[in-house]
């Protein structure tokens, strides 16, 4: 476990007494005091970890001081006593050692949530669909809006793939470790003979991108087409041009969509679904630059790896990163996703103070 030194500590004290000294001044203005807010509100979470630490290692040169008193009841009051601040110290380390990990800045971020049936027919899209519903329970207990994008429905009424905006307070910082394969096993209803069948589905979460983040020239970087829509929809479809497809000619992504009658809107959607992917794509490029081939426990992100089991017939879930297995499959399904969330969480910080360590 990292420990902190004394004159670290000191330093960031110091600093956020600048910055507080500054914006008492009244002489910010502009970028300027926007960029000395930032810097405070991001150092006084990590300043206040500090404080606890210094305090709890003056405490403890105290009571060690008192382990040697005379007096066996003062003694072994103090033994006690200090019994409990090292477990509160370390406690305090890691807090302060986690507030000055470098963060990533597109945790507060809204995510863009992609799903595809993978291998196993309409059994794939029904369970494309239960985790659909899944996320939308979820986001709707942390207090998140959802938006659907995008989805291609199957005969069967699940999805083949559904494409939503989640919007709120860090969802991608609680939702990025869901990229990757999802496995289910269970009985289809529509097999009589009661095998068990296993089936698949893609996740993809991916931060949503600002006009700021990525630069497009529509003239010259896009060819945009045009064409009537198909399948459900309403009056307008088949009958006007408001379909969209985006093609962005210096990488060769292409977007498209097709759920709204208005080809604005449309052309909106499918624009803000290349920007999160151009990001992100950006983002997996220098974060490869600057890792080289080393993994996360948690997983590398790769949306070919499977990360997690859902068995109906013993009612458990396993996320295969982290060896966990809970038997609250229902629970689960229902959005209930805070403690399988906080492990992954968890065992990320583990493995990036781990790094700090090495």
């Amino acid at each position: 476990m990292t420990t902190i030194s004394p004159e670290r500590i000191a330093q960031i004290e110091a600093r956020l007494h600048e910055l507080s000294a500054l914006m008492a001044t009244g002489d910010l203005a502009g970028d300027r005091f926007v960029a000395v807010s930032k810097e405070y509100a991001e150092l006084e979470p990590v300043a206040e970890a500090a404080a606890a630490v210094r305090r709890l290692r003056q405490e403890a040169e105290s009571l060690a001081y008192m382990t040697q008193e005379s007096d066996a009841e003062l003694r072994v009051m103090a033994e006690e006593e200090l019994r409990d601040n090292k477990a509160a110290l370390e406690a305090a380390d890691r807090r302060l050692a986690l507030a000055l990990l470098p963060r990533d800045a597109a945790d507060e971020r809204a995510a863009m949530l992609e799903i595809r049936a993978g291998t196993g027919g309409d059994e794939a899209a029904l369970f494309a669909g239960d985790l659909f519903r899944m996320y939308q329970r979820y986001a709707e207990k942390q207090g998140w809006r959802v938006e659907l994008i995008s989805a291609s429905s199957s005969e069967s009424g699940g999805f083949k793939e559904a494409i939503a905006s989640v919007e709120g307070k860090g969802v991608f910082a609680r939702l990025k470790f869901e990229s990757g394969v999802h496995r289910v096993q269970r009985v289809p209803v529509t097999e009589s003979g009661g095998r068990i069948h296993t089936s698949a589905a893609t996740v993809a979460v991916l931060p949503e991108a600002e006009e700021v983040d990525v630069q497009i020239d529509e003239a010259r970087d896009l060819r945009i087409d045009v064409y009537r829509s198909s399948g459900p929809g309403g009056q307008s479809v088949n009958t006007t041009d408001s379909a969209v497809r985006i093609t962005h000619l210096p990488t060769g992504l292409v977007v498209i969509q097709q759920d709204e009658k208005s080809q604005h809107k449309n052309k909106a959607k499918a624009l803000k679904v290349l920007r999160t992917r151009l990001y992100e794509a950006e983002r997996e490029r220098l974060a490869s630059e600057r890792s080289g081939t080393r993994k996360a426990m948690v997983g590398s992100g790769d949306r070919s790896e499977r990360i997690r089991t859902y068995n109906f017939p013993q009612g458990r879930v396993t996320d295969h990163r982290i060896n966990l297995t809970l038997h609250r499959l229902p629970e689960i399904l229902e959005g209930e996703m805070d403690e399988l969330v906080g492990a992954l969480i968890a065992e990320d910080e583990a493995e990036r103070l781990a790094t700090l360590d090495a």
